[in-house]
C-alpha cells in the first residue's frame, strides 16, 4: 500500500462509523470501475463499427456508393 493510501486510511479512521462506511462504499465502486476500465482497455481494440467504416471506406474505392441528402435517405 502507498504512504498516500494509508494516510487516507488514517484519517478516515478518525471519522465516525457512517462516514468510514461511506467512503468504504465508494472506493469499493471506484476499484470495481477501475478493474473494469483496464479490463476493457486490454481488450482487441477491433469492433463492429470498425468493420463498418472498413466497409464503407472499400465501397467508396470501388464506386458502390450513391451521393445522397438526408432527405433522399
Amino acid at each position: 500500500m502507498t504512504k498516500l493510501l494509508t494516510e487516507a486510511f488514517n484519517k478516515a479512521q478518525n471519522l465516525p462509523a457512517h462516514l468510514q462506511d461511506e467512503l468504504a462504499e465508494q472506493l469499493i465502486e471506484d476499484i470495481e470501475n477501475e478493474l473494469q476500465w483496464q479490463q476493457s482497455l486490454s481488450q482487441p481494440q477491433h469492433s463492429k463499427l470498425e468493420e463498418l467504416a472498413a466497409k464503407a471506406l472499400n465501397d467508396s474505392i470501388n464506386g458502390k456508393i450513391k451521393q445522397m441528402g438526408f432527405d433522399e435517405l
